[in-house]
Parts: C-alpha cells; structure tokens; sequence
C-alpha cells in the first residue's frame, strides 16, 4: 500500500510513515490531512481516501544531529574558500589544514581544521599561522547546521502531491 508523508504543524517534512499509522493519527485526532490519494479504504462501518501527506496538529520539537565532521562538510562551512589567501576554488583544488599542526598536538576536530588550497598548505608546512606570515580569515568552530543538508527520499515513483511539500534543499532520488 501507500506511504504517507508526514509534516510538522510548520509544514515542514518529519518522515515518512505507513497508511495505517497516517489513520490511527488521524483518529485520535493528532493530524489533518492535506492530500490524499485516489485509493479508498473500507472498514466495516465507514470508508475513506487512504491520505498522501498529513500534517500534526501540534509541534513536534526534533532532536538536533551534530553535524558529521568530514572533509565535504569543511568545504561547506568555509565556502569553499581557503582560510588563508580568501580565495574560492572546486573541490579538487582544496585540502584542509591543521591550524595546530599534528605534529605539535594538534586534533583533526572542528575547532583545528580549516579549508586550505594546495599552494597556501604549502606554504605554511608544519607551523602555525603566525611562524609563517599568515593570518586566519575566519576562526574554525563546529557549525550549528550546513546549508547544503540534504534528505534522500528512495522511492521509485515519488507521489506528485509530495512535491508541493518538499523545500527546494531536498534532494529526490528516483
């Protein structure tokens, strides 16, 4: 049968959920329904269209995930910009940096990574900013959120009343 999705009471996409959870929500009274399917379903006493995308009647807070630390999400919390010269390059062209070097106790965590290109890196070797004339566009911290979050949703054929639901930042996979 059908998958439902399920929105907070801002419109904004929670999960997706089975039908039968979409009706015993909408039963007690916990959800509206914004969109709905052709398809009927019968109980012995009512029938009902079986809904498309629900949405709750009161807010539901959503637990903060700490945002992974990797190589891509630097890239994205300094814009693809080199911490050292300001410049922006691809992908390809950029490395990190340890701002304390590894080699005198510095971590690879947020707080000591920053985006670099080839040439800067180079450059600065294995001392610290200041040992090498160079200065710190911007501080490293560990970011709230990345602007570039996506959500996979993996269905084959995605229900067109979906789309009116997702933002722009969610990316479909077919």
């Amino acid at each position: 049968m059908e998958q439902v999705l399920l929105l907070n009471i801002t419109y904004e996409p929670l999960k997706v959920i089975n039908w039968k959870r979409a009706i015993i929500l909408l039963t007690l009274g916990k959800v509206e329904v914004l969109e709905e399917y052709n398809q009927e379903i019968h109980s012995v006493s009512f029938a009902i269209k079986l809904p498309a995308v629900v949405r709750l009647l009161r807010f539901v807070r959503r637990p903060k995930k700490p945002v992974r630390f990797c190589r891509q999400n630097i890239y994205i919390r300094d814009d693809y910009r080199c911490q050292y010269c300001g410049r922006q390059f691809p992908s390809p062209e950029l490395t990190w940096d340890h701002v304390l070097p590894r080699a005198r106790g510095g971590k690879t965590e947020w707080e000591n990574i920053v985006t670099c290109c080839i040439d800067c890196n180079r450059n600065k070797g294995g001392r610290i900013p200041s040992e090498a004339s160079m200065a710190l566009i911007r501080k490293p911290s560990r970011p709230e959120w990345l602007p570039i979050l996506k959500i996979t949703l993996q269905f084959r054929n995605m229900p067109q009343s979906w789309r009116d639901y997702l933002y722009w930042n969610v990316e479909l996979e077919e």
